[in-house]
């Protein structure tokens, strides 16, 4: 900007604010807004010089103020609080991301000092916009987490029963393939076949029937879903594949998996990683990001040093084709269909669903901001609206003349054993233990505070004001009753 408006504005708040009663001028704006007693965090638009914060923090004792400015100012209110100056998206995201976990995001309530608007234009509006796509989604994320916060922690208990084996890994070279469910993964099936022993597969559970169908052996399957339907995809990886898991353990899984090794993603939690810690269960840690398209590029980064190429990663809806053929809901759809209920008006009517959804559209944006802070070696295999094409069989070529031999799992995975056979984990004691290790953290106060708000937005509609013992009992009805009774 050629102009430099808040350097401006610490010498002549005029600028921002009125010249004779600043502070009144702010009272009149809090009590206009007509701010409820519930609202858990303020996020501040570019507040100048931030005459609404002590205001704020009066009447809010308890809320917690992060300030967002256009440029480099220090406001003379704004001691012990987050404040990021910057008009970059992607680290407007990560200070919000850090200052507003999913797990805490309730009740937020955006500021706007509209006089900024006039000197900042442009960048205000970016700052703002950026607010509103990070609350959309962390909105998308928290409906999600009101109806399976318990179901999760259930699916936590169970599957630890099913860890009898753990994935290690290490960092290697090799090029990386990550295949979602979306209609284009069909056209990109021939290339990753011609491309399969000299590239690591990393398919989400959705789109293992289609690679099957196609005679592919994926290297490594990941599923992050807790939800029930998420169990159709499973049964027929199981079917199909069997190939390791990488996997939350909040994730639905069905039984016949306790023979598989587990590559366990931990969504850095205080309370996983505390029981994970406990029970001696490696993990590689993923944030939770609402999609497994997010999670299974994260751990890809992780596993290699070399490009990734992304098929059936679509982010959009086209037509009434929402996902790829074969697929594990064809049935389920094929099942329910009738002559008043045809299966291309199903078809239709889900299709219509995911596209006025919004969700796809949010991740999309969230990919795209996201894809400047990631290496510049991640690429689509088909046509993307998000990332960019490349020709994997092409770029490959060399690395493949350089090295014949065929990939080699061991290479780069190793299963360990997570529970000898002759001291197993009885289901009882399993349970037991990681729930112990939960309560004993809730009495250290280093941990309690992190914990409580965890498992409370999980395990209760309101989580804003439960108690230590009620939390408490609710772990052990978790964890005790289905020790006891499975």
């Amino acid at each position: 900007m050629s102009e430099k408006p808040g350097i401006q504005a610490l010498n002549d708040p005029a600028r921002l604010h009125s010249r004779y009663n600043p502070q009144g001028e702010a009272a009149r704006y809090i009590d206009s807004l007509n701010l409820t007693d519930n609202i858990k965090v303020f996020i501040l638009i570019e507040p100048g010089l931030g005459y609404v914060i002590p205001l704020l923090r009066e009447k809010f004792k308890e809320s917690k103020i992060i300030v967002l400015h256009a440029e480099n100012i220090q406001g003379p209110f704004e001691q012990g609080l987050p404040v990021l100056n910057s008009e970059d998206a992607n680290e407007i995201q990560k200070f919000l991301e850090t200052q507003i976990p999913e797990t805490g995001a309730k009740n937020i309530r955006i500021i706007e000092w509209r006089p900024s608007m006039n000197f900042y234009k442009e960048a205000y509006v970016n700052i703002l916009s950026q607010v509103v796509n990070f609350i959309k989604r962390i909105e998308a994320g928290k409906r999600t987490t009101a109806v399976f916060g318990k179901r999760w922690v259930q699916n936590f208990f169970k599957n630890l029963e099913l860890v009898n084996k753990t994935l290690l890994y290490k960092e290697t070279e090799i090029p990386v393939i990550i295949t979602g469910s979306g209609p284009s993964l069909e056209k990109a099936l021939p290339v990753i076949k011609k491309a399969q022993d000299s590239c690591l597969i990393i398919a989400a559970s959705s789109s293992v029937t289609a690679l099957s169908s196609f005679g592919i052996k994926t290297d490594i399957i990941i599923t992050t879903d807790g939800g029930t339907w998420a169990l159709k995809h499973m049964y027929s990886c199981y079917r199909n594949d069997n190939a390791p898991l990488a996997v939350n353990l909040c994730a639905a899984l069905p039984s016949q998996f306790n023979d598989t090794p587990f590559l366990i993603i931990n969504d850095g939690s205080f309370w996983q990683s505390i029981v994970l810690h406990e029970l001696s269960l490696p993990s590689v840690i993923i944030p939770q990001k609402g999609t497994v398209t997010a999670a299974a590029l994260e751990l890809a980064l992780q596993l290699t040093k070399g490009n990734i190429y992304l098929a059936g990663m679509d982010l959009s809806a086209k037509d009434i084709r929402t996902h790829v053929k074969p697929y594990s809901f064809d049935a389920l759809l094929f099942a329910h269909a009738n002559r008043f209920l045809p299966y291309y008006s199903e078809s239709f009517t889900r299709s219509f669903l995911i596209h006025h959804g919004g969700s796809m559209e949010i991740y999309a944006q969230w990919f795209k901001k996201e894809l400047s802070s990631w290496p510049k070696r991640i690429f689509s295999i088909t046509e993307s609206n998000v990332f960019e094409r490349a020709d994997l069989l092409k770029e490959n070529s060399a690395s493949r003349s350089r090295n014949s031999r065929v990939k080699n799992k061991s290479d780069f995975f190793k299963t360990a054993q997570a529970k000898e056979k002759s001291a197993f984990f009885y289901k009882r004691e399993t349970a037991v233990k990681a729930a112990d290790a939960l309560l004993n953290a809730l009495k250290n106060p280093e941990y309690a505070d992190n914990i409580k708000q965890e498992l409370a937005s999980l395990l209760f509609e309101d989580g804003s004001n439960v108690q230590s013992a009620e939390l408490e009992e609710k772990i052990r009805e978790i964890a005790f009753k289905k020790a006891i009774h499975e």
